[in-house]
C-alpha cells in the first residue's frame, strides 16, 4: 500500500485529496492542515519554507513516500527546497494558464491565485510562455480562503465576495477562468454562478492527482488492494476540516 502525504495551509487541499482518491482508492492518505498558520498568501517565503519542512518531517515519520504539497502559495515558495532537502518525490502546484490559453475563444483569460503565487517563480514562468498569445487577466480572491477556513461556501455574504474578486476578470473578457489556489475549488459553485454558462472554470486538482498516479508508477511504489486507512490532522481546529473531508 503506497502512502501519500498531502499538506495545505488549510482545507484547500482538500480539494486536490478528493480528485486523487478516486484514482488511488487503496492507498493510504495522511492530510495535514496547516490552520493556526493559514492563511500563506500573506506569510514570507521563509516562514513557508520553515513550515513546510516542519510538516514533511511529520509525513515522512508517518510513512509518507510522497508529498503533495496541494497548496500552490506553497509550491512556489517551497517546493525546490523540499525537492533538495528529501528524498521523496514531491507533487507541486501550478495554475492551470496551458488549458485556459488553449481553450480561450475571446483570447482573454482570468487568473484568481493569492498574491503569493501570482509572484511566485512557477507561475510567472508558465505566464511567460502565453502572454503574448492571450491576455492574462489576474486578481487576487481576497477572502476567499478565510470564508473556506469557516466553512461559509453558501451565504450572501460569500455570493458578495466573490464577485468583488471576478467581476474585473469578466469585464475584461475573459471566458475561461483559472482556479490558482486549492480553497478555491469550494467556492466553485457560487463563482460559476456569478459568471455564467459561457465562462469556463478550470480547477487543476485532477491534473495533480494524474500526475501523482504517474509518480507513484515512475518511483515504483506499490499499491494496495484494500482500502486504505486515511488520517487528518490540523494544526489548529479540526472543526471544518473534519466536515468537509
Amino acid at each position: 500500500m503506497a502512502v501519500i502525504g498531502i499538506m495545505d495551509s488549510g482545507v484547500g487541499g482538500l480539494s486536490v485529496f478528493r480528485e486523487a482518491v478516486k484514482l488511488l482508492p487503496h492507498e493510504r492518505f495522511i492530510y495535514y492542515a496547516d490552520n493556526a498558520n493559514c492563511p500563506y498568501g500573506d506569510k514570507s517565503a521563509a516562514f513557508i519554507c520553515e513550515r513546510a519542512r516542519a510538516i514533511t518531517e511529520l509525513l515522512i515519520s508517518k510513512g509518507a513516500q510522497v508529498v503533495v504539497v496541494a497548496c500552490n502559495t506553497a509550491t512556489a515558495a517551497a517546493i525546490s527546497t523540499l525537492r533538495a532537502e528529501y528524498d521523496i518525490p514531491f507533487i507541486g502546484m501550478e495554475p492551470a494558464v496551458k488549458p485556459a490559453a488553449l481553450g480561450t475563444e475571446t483570447g482573454v483569460i482570468g487568473v484568481l491565485a493569492t498574491a503569493g503565487t501570482l509572484k511566485g517563480s512557477r507561475y510567472l514562468e508558465t505566464k511567460g510562455h502565453y502572454q503574448d498569445d492571450v491576455k492574462i487577466v489576474e486578481h487576487v480572491g481576497r477572502g476567499f480562503v478565510e470564508l473556506v477556513e469557516s466553512g461559509d461556501l453558501h451565504s450572501e455574504n460569500t455570493f458578495r465576495t466573490v464577485e468583488e474578486s471576478i467581476r474585473p476578470l469578466l469585464d475584461a473578457g475573459a471566458d475561461r477562468i483559472v482556479l490558482g489556489c486549492t480553497h478555491y475549488p469550494f467556492l466553485r459553485e457560487v463563482i460559476e454562478k456569478i459568471a455564467g454558462p459561457q465562462v469556463q472554470v478550470i480547477d487543476p486538482a485532477p491534473a495533480v492527482a494524474k500526475h501523482l498516479l504517474e509518480v507513484i508508477g515512475e518511483k515504483g511504489i506499490e499499491l494496495g488492494n484494500s482500502i486504505g486507512e486515511n488520517e487528518f490532522m490540523a494544526s489548529g481546529t479540526d472543526a471544518v476540516l473534519k466536515k468537509m473531508i
